[in-house]
């Protein structure tokens, strides 16, 4: 059963999969700061779900899809909230719900914005091979170290006004520095929400996560980025 611990479980399941071998988990964006509960239908989580469609298309081309389990983090409360980062917390609770639930199966983060922060700073965790961060939020000086082995993979719009692109770019080449597998795509022409070039994003997005679970090849555009002798866990 999920793990409850006095609030609704944070795993939200998109669809049942009987015995996946793989997972991928979408985690939306919120606020710098808030502690009211998001209202089941909103507008960051709305967007997010645009992706499970390229999500499970790039699946579908690659295995059954059937054999991969999609979900979504439900969040208690909208902010990250400093040292409490709530959004990060809700992410490592899904995880254990997660492995409750399918055992220990290879797992891919797909996060916007904060949820990208979030699914970041959850990406130690022993289930976690890789992470597709959408326009993440990564303040300066956020921990890397955790990242070892990893795979990860930073998409970010040229004219986003509400992340920093240069952001970015400085997290991936410190988290490839202590050791994870780590590049940055910049979608040029584009902003934080994503609707400039929506398919281009919907399409890397899908192809990034297969390739983190071995299922397809990497989009040259990520793998070039990788050291030659970088290999999935």
């Amino acid at each position: 059963m999920p793990i409850r611990d006095g609030h609704r479980p944070a795993l939200e399941l998109s669809g049942p999969v009987e015995k996946p071998r793989a997972a991928v988990l979408l985690l939306h964006g919120g606020r710098e700061h808030g502690t009211t509960a998001p209202p089941p239908w909103n507008l960051p989580g709305a967007r997010l779900r645009l992706f499970e469609g390229a999500i499970r298309g790039a699946i579908r081309r690659s295995t059954s899809q059937d054999a991969v389990l999609l979900g979504r983090v439900r969040y208690r409360v909208r902010g990250w909230n400093g040292e409490r980062q709530d959004a990060a917390q809700d992410a490592r609770r899904a995880l254990r719900e997660l492995e409750l639930l399918a055992g220990e199966v290879p797992t891919v983060l797909v996060g916007h914005s904060m949820g990208a922060r979030a699914a970041l700073a959850a990406a130690g965790d022993p289930l976690v091979r890789g992470v597709v961060g959408l326009a993440p939020w990564c303040p300066t000086g956020e921990p890397v170290a955790h990242l070892r082995g990893r795979r990860v993979v930073l998409l970010h719009g040229d004219k986003d006004r509400t992340t920093d692109p240069r952001s970015s770019l400085d997290f991936a080449a410190r988290a490839g520095a202590a050791g994870a597998d780590a590049a940055t795509v910049l979608m040029y022409g584009s902003g934080h929400a994503m609707l400039s070039r929506a398919t281009a994003w919907h399409d890397l997005t899908g192809r990034a996560v297969a390739g983190f679970l071995g299922l397809a090849e990497l989009p040259a555009v990520i793998s070039e980025q990788f050291p030659p002798t970088s290999t999935s866990r």
